[in-house]
């Protein structure tokens, strides 16, 4: 199975891509898209779109894992991610693959086996899991690949039934 893990963003879009396979991980690619503070915000929407496209296209993966929206302080921040996660969840769709949002604690849980890990600990995880020299770049990269460990490690195991939630 191959699975793509996003960090959404608008000025940072980690992604993750790996195969799982018989409970071995391979890494096929990871790193981000990134959009300049001073592109006019509709913009920034199409240069994630047509990136993400371009990304799928290219790895065809078969499963999206993605971290579900939460509201934090700052609204306008949260509905500006908003609109770009609409543009990951639609381009996704249009392509028929499987949609999975998951919780931060259902990520830490997956990763490092305990729900209330810092992030530098799921962080190391998920380079250890992975055999990675160093924790990849942006912060937004690693999120993206430990949403991709998280989702394989759900849907291989019974937990399935009660893991993330399916768009």
């Amino acid at each position: 199975m191959r699975i793509i893990g996003i960090d959404p963003g608008y000025a940072i879009v980690g992604y993750g891509l790996l195969d799982y396979n018989g409970g071995r991980f391979s890494v096929v690619e990871y790193g981000a898209i990134t959009t300049k503070k001073d592109t006019p915000f509709e913009k920034r929407l199409c240069e994630i779109y047509t990136d993400y496209c371009y990304i799928l296209d290219k790895y065809k993966p078969d499963a999206l894992s993605m971290e579900r929206l939460y509201f934090n302080t700052n609204q306008k921040t949260a509905i500006d991610v908003a609109q770009a996660r609409g543009i990951i969840v639609m381009a996704t769709a249009q392509r028929d693959i499987v949609i999975n949002e998951y919780t931060p604690l259902q990520v830490k849980q997956a990763v490092v086996g305990y729900g209330r890990a810092v992030k530098k600990q799921v962080q190391d995880m998920t380079r250890r899991i992975l055999s990675l020299e160093s924790v990849p770049k942006p912060d937004d990269t690693a999120d993206a690949l430990a949403l991709a460990i998280c989702h394989a490690h759900v849907s291989g195991s019974l937990l399935s039934n009660f893991g993330g939630r399916r768009i």
